[in-house]
């Protein structure tokens, strides 16, 4: 079952920022893992991860670089910066709030942390 298009969107700059706190990745391969971790609930298109990307590099949260790949052409690959580490923590604490809340509502259906 896929996540409703609106919760996704809320949580997509937490999500793509919580994969490059753990490596630097390339696109294809964030929305490769996103899908695998979620068990295909959250299915990113790279018309909607792009943007994401180029705005969180804008704003000093990611940086990119090129690097060779395993097939010999050069790669665009993110990294998560110290600004970037910064907001996923502001975007963690929000995203606890909202569980926080939701569980209330409903009694307990949503998990913390």
């Amino acid at each position: 079952m896929k996540a409703e298009k609106g919760w996704a969107s809320g949580s997509t700059v937490m999500l793509v920022l919580s994969l490059l706190g753990e490596q630097d990745m390339y696109g294809y391969q964030m929305i490769a893992e996103l899908e695998r971790r979620s068990e295909k609930v959250f299915s990113m298109k790279e018309g909607t991860l792009y943007p994401v990307l180029h705005a969180l590099e804008q704003d000093g949260a990611v940086e990119s670089y090129l690097a060779d790949s395993t097939a010999g052409k050069k790669r665009k690959y993110y990294r998560i910066t110290p600004r970037g580490n910064r907001l996923l923590q502001e975007k963690r604490k929000e995203w606890q709030r909202f569980c926080g809340a939701v569980k209330q509502v409903m009694g307990g259906l949503c998990r913390e942390g």
